[in-house]
């Protein structure tokens, strides 16, 4: 496995993040984290990055301690709109690669071009969508074992959202990284999962083989995702 939650318990105050939470995650798949805000879904993602601690119980990557060392093996888009906005898109893809020894500068060029991204462009003169791209791009030009996407379609129009899901299928390994995204937008997602697990309240309360929902039980993602909710009375 590459990464493994034991027995995971998240506070902020008195608002419990994730409660006693256990699960893994192997190599060679598509994992969605599916919740709605405030679930504990960003933070299970900022644990498995080393960013924010647990409280009780471990948590491993690639069988090291999810420190924030941890981030040489792991690429991590995050929900927040974090960038140096006087940088141009070529500086800031020049900053990454000097930053990351895995930075892959061929691929960012090749996903800057199909994702229509000037890399003369001021990032402050760039649109919502547009910093949304570059986010992607900037994550997936990583060649690390571990890929962790955030909200990566949020407040984004649906052909941005298209092109972020065209841009996984083309450039994940899907022999060799372990792919974790955590959203409340399942359509988007749902041809791409090889597995879903629903959280709320900080407690994993489903978790299902995608191909199996939909041959065994004739049940798409979102379908299995609401029944989910409303067995808990969302």
């Amino acid at each position: 496995m590459t990464i493994h939650l034991n027995n995971v318990t998240k506070k902020y105050g008195s608002d419990v993040a994730l409660n006693q939470v256990s699960m893994d995650f192997q190599p060679g798949k598509i994992y969605g984290l599916l919740g709605p805000n405030g679930s504990g879904k960003s933070t299970t993602l900022k644990m498995i990055t080393g960013l924010v601690y647990p409280d009780h119980g471990t948590i491993t990557v690639l069988g090291e301690k999810a420190t924030r060392r941890i981030c040489k093996s792991v690429a991590y888009l995050t929900e927040l709109d974090m960038f140096y906005d006087s940088f141009t898109v070529d500086k800031i893809i020049a900053f990454y690669a000097s930053q990351f020894p895995d930075f892959s500068l061929e691929k960012s060029h090749q996903l800057l071009k199909e994702m229509n991204l000037s890399g003369n462009k001021k990032i402050k003169q760039l649109s919502k969508g547009n910093r949304g791209r570059l986010k992607l791009v900037l994550t997936l030009s990583r060649e690390v074992p571990i890929v962790l996407l955030d909200e990566p379609f949020s407040g984004l129009d649906p052909l941005v959202r298209d092109s972020i899901v065209k841009s996984l299928l083309s450039y994940i390994n899907f022999e060799e990284q372990t792919v974790l995204i955590a959203t409340h937008e399942i359509d988007e997602i749902e041809s791409i999962m090889d597995e879903v697990m629903v959280i709320y309240n900080g407690n994993i309360i489903g978790r299902e083989n995608v191909e199996q929902l939909r041959e065994e039980q004739g049940i798409s993602v979102l379908e299995w995702f609401k029944q989910t909710m409303k067995q808990m009375g969302v």
